[in-house]
């Protein structure tokens, strides 16, 4: 039997961010530096699995992560990503629409990204931002965004169908850690690249953007797409949860290398 999720939002329950402390390190096997060495285990494991699930072709995995900015979602990647096997994995940004993009549905420029058979992919905010800064902000009617709670339901269930595992995960900072990391970048010569002013303009709408993150992760967790509540003020514990779920998802999967074809006997190689 599995261990249980302590961070899965069980679908048809209400997600509530204030019952989580974006501090804690519930599920770690101990300490800092147990839980990284712990990460390291997990990692191969995934890399492993990976390599697997790319020689068979049959299935593939894509991971979602949404959160608020300086909450992780590049340390994540950087991190989870790095004993993958380069030619079956893809990272995906998605940033504000082109105008291409606006001239079609809003699920369109997902549709094409979503992974290949064989395929891990990594999605850097995703379409929930179809949820959430288009609600924030006021961009279309709330009778339209509103909708869309059950579009992407659907969509992810045929992804699902079709030999997809969906795996979302929400991270989750505190604000006086997100002001700590903004900070951080502006003293930092090597980081202050990626502070914008408009960063300070999205943290005035902390309680908006918190509220509809609350709506989406309850409206949008699935049996066959469920989120995950990471607590992200600890970047290494935030490592450990994410790559154990990982883990924990392919290793449903059963990938297994190919049988390889018939080879006859006596084969010489000059």
């Amino acid at each position: 039997m599995s261990e249980p999720d302590p961070w899965l939002v069980s679908p048809g329950k209400r997600a509530r961010l204030a019952d989580v402390d974006p501090d804690a390190t519930v599920g770690a096997p101990g300490n800092k530096q147990k839980t990284i060495e712990a990460t390291e285990k997990s990692l191969a494991r995934l890399s492993e699995l990976h390599d697997r699930m790319w020689a068979q072709r049959s299935d593939s995995l894509l991971l979602v992560l949404q959160g608020m900015d300086t909450s992780g979602k590049d340390g994540t990647i950087s991190h989870v990503a790095r004993g993958l096997n380069p030619q079956g994995t893809r990272v995906v940004a998605f940033k504000q629409p082109s105008e291409e993009e606006l001239s079609h549905d809003y699920l369109w420029r997902v549709h094409k990204e979503m992974p290949a058979v064989g395929e891990l992919c990594v999605f850097n905010r995703s379409h929930y931002e179809d949820v959430l800064i288009v609600r924030v902000h006021n961009l279309v009617p709330e009778d339209r965004w509103h909708r869309r709670y059950e579009q992407i339901n659907a969509f992810e269930e045929m992804a699902s169908q079709e030999g997809t595992t969906v795996v979302k995960c929400f991270l989750h900072i505190s604000r006086d850690e997100q002001a700590r990391r903004l900070r951080a970048r502006l003293e930092d010569p090597t980081k202050r690249w990626k502070f914008k002013m408009g960063d300070l303009a999205e943290r005035a709408r902390w309680d908006d953007y918190l509220a509809a993150y609350e709506d989406a992760l309850t409206r949008t967790s699935t049996d066959w797409a469920p989120w995950h509540i990471i607590s992200a003020d600890h970047k290494w514990y935030r490592n450990y949860a994410i790559s154990k779920i990982l883990v924990d998802s392919l290793e449903r999967l059963h990938p297994e290398y190919p049988q390889p074809e018939d080879i006859p006997d006596g084969v010489v190689i000059a």
